[in-house]
């Protein structure tokens, strides 16, 4: 393999990270011009709906073997998009609306630390005071949270206040809104690790990926949508008045999910899953610097510094697992081959411990029940 093979995953993450950005910047920009952060959900599921379903559809009709899906099947990824993606998503735009883009994507770090507390608490993750790399992530998760407490309740002095001819873009929050908005993307991220450890069981019954993410997709578009209807009183709101709003939500809706999933599906295929976290934190670094100068939000020395430590948290804990790992493949050959898509890109994390899941090897296609063998006694 070339050098350039070599970086091409590095080059995908960075420009992954940019997507990220954009998809936050435009986002936040979007619910500033007064766009209900309940109806942005519904139309971004529906339009990612639109764009896996026949992918996901055609995919299927070349496979020789299909899997079927059960009642049990059902009730598991009904509960996992009212979870992951229904309520997740309305309370994170609406978190993003009241506190600001930077603390958006610096509490999605937390989803790593939440998402091992989670699986320790159910028996996925086992923790040893005798072992260093337990303890590493114990420790990171404390710290992830401690910075999230920070971010929420310590703004301490304004730091970066720069004016810029954004005025109409203007961030005005008091501090009970950015309290408000903290605790909301802190349980996105609580959301977003639930989903992730209820992909264990709907991994192992229904191991049809890419119609996995259609299926969440489509619930989740019912779910937001009565979501909206029920929460939302005012019928004018769902009227898209802009194309920079009707701009947002395809972009939303195409980048950032069938893109993204697909671009984070190969660099996981090609490097793990810990390498593609390592590179969360520029994500954070990236939407701060272009909101303080398109946005004109504010930056304080207290969410600054509780920003720090909850990269710094996400490091110790990605640290830990990645020696857990290097144990695991000096202890156990692995034997299997699994087929990679976005919807498991946590879900190895979660099973890695049990050595069944090869992180390095590529996408394959068309292993849908030997996929679910392999986990069936799971």
């Amino acid at each position: 393999m070339g050098r350039l093979e070599d970086y091409k995953p590095v080059i995908a993450m960075v420009v992954l990270q940019f997507t990220y950005a954009a998809l936050y910047l435009l986002s936040k920009a979007a619910l500033l011009q007064g766009m209900s952060p309940k109806i942005f959900v519904v139309y971004r599921q529906a339009i990612a709906t639109l764009v896996l379903s026949p992918v996901a559809y055609f995919s299927n009709r070349r496979k020789t073997i299909k899997c079927s899906m059960g009642l049990r099947s059902f009730c598991l990824i009904f509960v996992s998009s009212l979870i992951g993606m229904a309520i997740n998503q309305n309370i994170y735009f609406e978190g993003l609306y009241l506190a600001s883009s930077s603390a958006g994507t610096a509490m999605l770090n937390l989803v790593p630390g939440i998402t091992f507390l989670i699986a320790t608490i159910v028996g996925l993750e086992k923790v040893s005071i005798t072992s260093l790399r337990s303890m590493a992530k114990v420790v990171g998760t404390v710290v992830c949270v401690g910075g999230a407490v920070s971010m929420a309740l310590f703004r301490g002095p304004k730091l970066l206040n720069t004016a810029f001819p954004f005025h109409e873009l203007t961030f005005h929050s008091g501090g009970e809104n950015w309290l408000i908005g903290c605790l909301l993307l802190f349980g996105s991220s609580c959301c977003w690790s639930i989903w992730l450890i209820l992909q264990v069981p709907i991994f192992a019954s229904y191991p049809d990926l890419l119609s996995l993410t259609a299926w969440m997709c489509f619930l989740s578009t019912l779910q937001s949508a009565a979501i909206a209807l029920f929460l939302e009183p005012d019928r004018s709101a769902w009227k898209l008045h802009s194309i920079f709003e009707i701009s947002t939500c395809l972009y939303a809706g195409i980048i950032g999910s069938a893109f993204i999933f697909s671009v984070q599906s190969w660099c996981v295929s090609q490097r793990g899953p810990l390498f593609s976290a390592m590179f969360n934190p520029l994500c954070t670094l990236i939407v701060t610097i272009f909101a303080c100068i398109f946005l004109h939000e504010e930056l304080f020395t207290g969410s600054l510094a509780g920003s720090v430590a909850v990269v710094v948290g996400l490091y110790v804990v990605l640290w830990g697992k990645a020696k857990e790992l290097e144990e695991i493949r000096g202890d156990e050959e692995p034997t299997e081959n699994t087929t990679k898509t976005a919807i498991t890109i946590l879900i190895d994390e979660s099973l890695m411990e049990s050595g069944k899941i090869n992180l390095q090897e590529p996408l394959l296609a068309d292993k849908c029940c030997d996929v679910h063998e392999s986990h069936k006694n799971y």
